[in-house]
C-alpha cells in the first residue's frame, strides 16, 4: 500500500511539473509554442511519459490548465465578494475577474478563448464552471435566468481583452469598474 501511495505520489508530481511547465511556456510565448516535444524535454521525460498522464496530449493538457483556471478565477472572484453586496460587491468581483485575466493571460485564453472540449451553459456543464458563474451572479444579485449574469460576464470578458489588446487606457480601469459598477446595481434595484 505504501508503495502504491508512493508511486501515486510521483504521478500526481509529473502531472503537476507537465501543467506547469505548459503554463510557463504558453506564458513566455504562445500556446502555439506549447509542444509536447518541448513539454517532454522541459521536465526531463520521453513523449511516451507525457502521453501516458495526458493521452489527449496538448488538447488534454490545456483543458486541464483551462479547469485548473476556472477554480482560480472562483476563488478569487468569491474572496474578493465576501460579504459585500451591491455596488461594492461587483466592483470588487470585476477587479478580481480582471486582475485574473491580465496575470494569466495564457490560462485565461485556455479558459475562454481556445477550443478545449468543455460545455457552457448547459445541465452537463462541469460544476467548477458554474460555480463561477454564480460567483458573478452573486456578485450582481441575479436571481432570474441567468441573462443579466451573461451579460455582465460578457461585460468582464470584453474589457479583459481589449485591455490585453491595448486597445483601451490601462489608467481608466477604475473608471471602467465604477461604470460596471453603477450599471449593475442599477440593474439589480430594478
Amino acid at each position: 500500500m505504501a508503495e502504491q501511495t508512493a508511486r501515486q505520489q510521483r504521478s500526481d508530481e509529473r502531472r503537476r511539473r507537465i501543467l506547469a511547465a505548459a503554463r510557463e511556456r504558453a506564458d513566455a510565448a504562445g500556446w502555439e509554442a506549447v509542444t509536447t516535444r518541448h513539454l517532454a524535454d522541459a521536465i526531463g521525460y520521453t513523449q511516451p511519459v507525457l502521453y501516458g498522464h495526458f493521452p489527449g496530449g496538448k488538447s488534454e493538457i490545456m483543458l486541464a490548465i483551462a479547469l485548473e483556471g476556472f477554480v482560480d478565477l472562483t476563488r478569487r472572484c468569491r474572496a474578493a465578494l465576501g460579504r459585500k453586496r451591491g455596488r461594492r460587491a461587483i466592483e470588487a468581483v470585476a477587479v478580481a475577474y480582471l486582475d485574473f485575466s491580465s496575470e494569466h493571460p495564457a490560462v485565461y485564453e485556455a479558459m475562454f478563448q481556445l477550443p478545449i472540449d468543455i460545455r457552457f451553459a448547459g445541465d452537463d456543464t462541469e460544476s467548477d464552471l458554474r460555480a463561477g458563474f454564480e460567483v458573478l451572479a452573486d456578485a450582481i444579485g441575479d436571481n432570474s435566468d441567468g441573462t443579466v449574469t451573461e451579460v455582465f460576464w460578457g461585460a468582464l470578458h470584453g474589457v479583459s481583452l481589449l485591455e490585453r489588446a491595448g486597445r483601451m487606457r490601462p489608467e481608466h480601469r477604475s473608471h471602467r469598474v465604477a461604470e460596471l459598477g453603477v450599471r449593475f446595481a442599477a440593474e439589480a434595484l430594478a
